[in-house]
């Protein structure tokens, strides 16, 4: 009987692992382990964080932009609830749209831009639709302004109707980076001239701003798949 003990013992031993590894697995349940439920709220809070912390000190700003955010965020979980709005879109919907803003209008808004520069601007290239690479860049960056400034939001709306904290990843602090220079480069655009100095600190400028976004734009796909 004690050897039979001793062996039942042994035996029991050598399952602790994989009753471990089965109880990490299930973490989220309250019966798995004492204060599971804590570290579950810890997680739920800093889900939106996983990414990278923000590093802007946007706090003063979060009340306001939730209250005007919780004006939308009833519509979306209304069409959510009713299948208008299927999970995978309000989910990925956001980074696919400002994706392909980036990828299309930012990326050959930018060909066109140091086109213009290297003495190229009065050229039609291909999907210009008969405007010069001078002429169609600024309205091409300008469109690109104006739906990154609408997407914002969205992402900050679709963000709260999945319940995620907004603000606080540095998603949100690059967002608001570059659409303040994207801002900038706008105005500078429109004032610069014909100054060297100032055409130069655009060009340069603006291709930093284009290298902020696609950091932007991969911290976004971090947060997008923490939740």
């Amino acid at each position: 009987m004690v050897a039979f003990g001793i062996r039942s013992l042994r035996s029991k031993a050598s399952l602790m692992p994989v009753c471990l590894l089965a109880l990490a697995s299930v973490g989220f349940a309250p019966w798995a382990f004492a204060g599971s439920c804590h570290r579950s709220s810890h997680r739920r809070q800093l889900t939106a964080k996983r990414a990278g912390d923000g590093f802007l000190p946007l706090e003063a700003i979060e009340p306001a932009v939730t209250s005007y955010v919780n004006i939308w965020t009833p519509m979306f979980k209304a069409a959510q609830q009713s299948g208008l709005a299927p999970d995978f879109l309000l989910h990925w919907g956001h980074p696919i749209a400002m994706g392909t803003v980036f990828i299309a209008m930012c990326g050959y808004g930018t060909f066109l831009g140091w086109a213009t520069r290297m003495g190229n601007g009065a050229t039609v290239y291909p999907l210009t639709l008969g405007k010069t690479a001078a002429e169609l860049h600024p309205i091409l960056m300008g469109a690109a302004l104006f739906f990154f400034f609408l997407g914002g939001q969205g992402g900050l709306v679709l963000l709260a109707t999945q319940g995620q904290p907004i603000l606080q990843s540095a998603h949100s602090s690059t967002a608001v980076l570059g659409l303040g220079l994207l801002a900038a480069q706008a105005g500078l655009g429109l004032t610069m001239g014909d100054a060297p100095e100032k055409r130069t600190v655009h060009a340069f400028l603006g291709t930093g701003v284009m290298i902020l976004l696609a950091v932007h734009l991969y911290l976004g796909l971090g947060l997008g798949a923490t939740f």
